[in-house]
């Protein structure tokens, strides 16, 4: 699995909820895999699902919501999440055999989340790091678990 780690200037830190829709309307436009944002605040999750629906229509980016371990809208026992859900999830938890882009806004590394997903296996991790000394230091933390289970990592000044 690639794990790539994007560290925000103090700008792109601002427009936090900016960047997300610009990195997952990117991933998107280069896979052809599901994105799922991981979020664990739930005032950051609300705010950016009216982000992401508020993109403009040449932009809009299509999503759905997960709740609990139940995703609105969809039996929950479904696995095909490519045919099934949106091409975006956002929710604070990984749905099982879920295959695809995660984007992590969490302060734990995803292989955390992973261990309650069954047989989910993503393919590519995106941690967003903040230019503040909490989110440096969680950043490290997650760098050196990705590291000492030998993933691929790379990293990004934007």
């Amino acid at each position: 699995m690639n794990i790539s780690f994007y560290v925000l200037s103090e700008s792109k830190a601002q427009d936090f909820l900016g960047f997300i829709c610009q990195l997952t309307q990117t991933a998107l436009n280069k896979s052809s895999q599901s994105v799922l944002i991981l979020v664990e605040d739930e005032t950051l999750l609300s705010t950016l699902d009216e982000a992401l629906w508020a993109q403009e229509a040449t932009s809009f980016i299509p999503h759905q919501r997960l709740l609990g371990a139940h995703t609105e809208g969809v039996d929950p026992d479904i696995t095909d999440t490519h045919t099934t859900l949106a091409p975006v999830l956002l929710g604070s938890h990984m749905p099982a055999d879920f295959r695809g882009i995660i984007l992590n806004t969490t302060v734990q590394p995803v292989t955390s989340v992973m261990a309650a997903a069954t047989n989910a296996q993503p393919t590519r991790v995106l941690e967003l790091i903040k230019p503040d000394p909490n989110s440096v230091q969680e950043g490290r933390h997650k760098y050196k678990v990705y590291q000492q289970l030998g993933y691929e990592l790379t990293h990004f000044k934007v």
